[in-house]
């Protein structure tokens, strides 16, 4: 695993429950260039991080565990993790040659915000587990044009 400076503390860290940390860590870390930042292995349980972007990964069965109801494939069904990037292709490069597929294949959009649209390179990826990852890099912020108002 690759280290990482540590970044000021997030306001939010998700915590995922996962159902085998060393799949998940070749996934987040190998694939998606997150580094770990702490672990503690005989509770199943990883801090990672990639710029900014920080999860925690919590192996059920091991450790302590919050869990509200039954835990059903996918997990994570209904949310998508947002996580900003320079670029999206290195990822896409990085899980195509690991033979990952994508959720979504990579696009351009730009989405309004105001009288402005800020717009992304993203693409989507599921992970071991099925929690979606939306990578997204910015092409920065355009005026709406006035047939748009």
């Amino acid at each position: 695993m690759t280290s990482a400076t540590v970044a000021p503390d997030p306001g939010l860290v998700p915590e995922l429950l996962i159902t085998d940390l060393d799949k998940s860590l070749d996934f987040w870390c190998r694939l998606c260039g997150f580094a770990v930042l702490y672990h503690r292995i005989h509770e199943g349980f990883a801090y990672i991080a990639s710029g900014a972007a920080h999860v925690m990964l919590e192996q059920a069965g091991a450790g302590r565990n919050w869990i509200t109801g039954p835990l059903e494939r996918p997990l994570g069904r209904g949310i998508n993790f947002q996580v900003s990037v320079p670029s999206i292709e290195p990822l896409v490069n990085a899980l195509d040659g690991g033979d990952w597929p994508l959720f979504m294949a990579p696009e351009t959009r730009w989405y309004r915000t105001g009288d402005h649209e800020a717009g992304v390179t993203q693409f989507l990826v599921a992970d071991p587990d099925g929690y979606l990852i939306r990578f997204q890099a910015s092409l920065g912020r355009r005026p709406v044009s006035p047939g748009q108002a």
